[in-house]
């Protein structure tokens, strides 16, 4: 059976990109707002981000000290939108919303995991040996 895509009306070009930025600078004053998880990930991004710098010793290794370190606000802005789905089908508790919510933090803290051995793997050889 022949997959069919169906085009999406709206914008196209630099009009869409435009309302594509805006959307996101809108996703992101609201995480910011109401997800203090979001705001403590930012702050320590400030002063980890120029500490991959200072402290990578390669290209390769700052750009894994860095991405690592946005990853998990990447994963926290999903959780968040998942957050935010499953609080507006409905207050109610439900079994599935709860599956939901739940994988959303697990993801978040899985991404915590890969921050810290990430940046235990780097740092810490120079440190102990």
């Amino acid at each position: 059976m022949e997959e069919q895509f169906v085009n999406k009306p709206g914008k196209t070009g630099i009009s869409r990109l435009i309302d594509a930025t805006e959307y996101s600078r809108q996703g992101l004053i609201a995480t910011w707002r109401n997800e203090a998880a979001f705001r403590q990930e930012v702050s320590l991004a400030i002063l980890l981000i120029p500490t991959a710098i200072w402290l990578g010793e390669s290209g390769v290794e700052r750009a894994l000290l860095i991405g690592v370190t946005m990853l998990v606000m990447i994963v926290e802005l999903l959780n968040s939108a998942v957050e935010a789905v499953v609080d507006r089908v409905g207050p109610e508790k439900h079994p599935l919303s709860k599956i939901a919510k739940d994988t959303g933090s697990a993801a978040v803290s899985i991404s915590l995991l890969l921050w810290a051995s990430t940046w235990a793997c780097i740092l810490l050889p120079r440190w102990i040996g």
